[in-house]
């Protein structure tokens, strides 16, 4: 399906992962881009699978999605360019404080998966082929687990961040976040950080202009426009600049 967005209305679609838009980086930093350029960014807010299969129909002119191998396929396959890495943050694991699984014990990431294999207790997958769900389903299987064998107590939400963690937090579950989406989340319940990778576990996010020859010139045109404000002076400012509750979530390459 072709873009609907019209040259007179100065506007792109943005397909983009949707921790950009739970934390609130996005409602702080595009009023920025539009204020500079006059150019609105319409903002479709999924999981980067979703986001890049938009890319791919036309339907989005600009991506900002979090799944490296993912975003260089797509480039590869033609139907993206000029694919640059803009920030980062990290991966947590969020769980109920007394912590039934025991992950405050783990010494490594490939620890926490396994205490959770060997625990059994509920553990929600985002399930939507989002840039979270994919790095999940990879560490599953550095650990040497495949989440086909697993029983009851692996469940998949097939939804965004947000809705994820309130799932986890309703059931009493544990769930893999990143952590500007869940430092933005008010309803924590009774759950906390139960374990934060040592090393990180590492989150970058690409910005990536489409090249598919549905979307109309204009269209392109805006999204260049965006692209580079984004991993400029001016873009990497605002994203540095971004807080929640004074802590700086997203960090860029020289940080």
């Amino acid at each position: 399906m072709a873009s609907s967005v019209h040259a007179a209305d100065k506007s792109f679609v943005l397909a983009t992962t949707t921790s950009t838009e739970n934390s609130g980086l996005l409602d702080t930093i595009i009023p920025q881009f539009t204020l500079k350029t006059g150019i609105k960014v319409k903002v479709v807010a999924i999981g980067t699978g979703q986001a890049l299969a938009m890319g791919r129909n036309g339907d989005a002119a600009a991506l900002l999605t979090h799944d490296r191998l993912g975003e260089d396929k797509f480039v590869a396959e033609g139907y993206g360019k000029d694919r640059r890495d803009v920030m980062y943050n990290d991966f947590i694991f969020i769980g109920p404080s007394d912590d039934p699984a025991g992950l405050k014990d783990a010494q490594t990431t490939t620890d926490a998966f396994k205490a959770l294999a060997q625990g059994g207790s509920t553990f929600i997958s985002r399930g939507d082929d989002s840039g979270t769900h994919r790095k999940e389903l990879r560490e599953w299987k550095k650990a040497g687990f495949d989440v086909a064998n697993f029983g009851s107590w692996y469940r998949e939400a097939g939804s965004g961040m947000g809705q994820t963690i309130i799932t986890t937090t309703q059931i009493n579950g544990y769930t893999l976040s990143d952590r500007a989406t869940w430092t933005k989340f008010a309803s924590k319940a009774d759950h906390v950080i139960v374990f934060e990778g040592n090393p990180p576990i590492n989150n970058p996010y690409s910005s990536i202009v489409v090249t598919s020859k549905l979307i109309p010139n204009e269209e392109t045109h805006y999204a260049l426009s965006w692209h580079e404000w984004l991993t400029g002076a001016e873009g990497r400012k605002a994203i540095k600049d971004f807080r929640i509750d004074g802590q700086q979530m997203f960090f860029l390459g020289t940080d």
